[in-house]
């Protein structure tokens, strides 16, 4: 999954920063959603990326049954937040 077909699907647009609240919110509510019924663990797993990236995920071993998928969770968050830390 692209992530800015990602941000597209879910928030009608790839430039989050022009959102209005409401429709962060809705696209969150969206997302969250599509998350719970999701079945397959690839795309299971770009949801959880894209809701990390947003702060809204929920913590990896709530999200995840499977300790490979909750390790590459963790792997996940700390290349990003490096990758925050890098950029400020």
């Amino acid at each position: 999954m692209d992530f800015d077909d990602l941000l597209i699907r879910f928030f009608g647009t790839a430039d989050i920063d022009t959102l209005e609240a409401e429709r962060l919110v809705s696209g969150v509510e969206l997302l969250r959603m599509q998350f719970g019924l999701e079945r397959d663990g690839d795309r299971r797993f770009a949801l959880w990326c894209l809701m990390y990236m947003l702060g809204v995920a929920p913590p990896a071993e709530d999200a995840f049954k499977d300790e490979d998928d909750r390790e590459a969770a963790r792997d996940f968050m700390e290349e990003a937040d490096r990758e925050i830390d890098d950029a400020g």
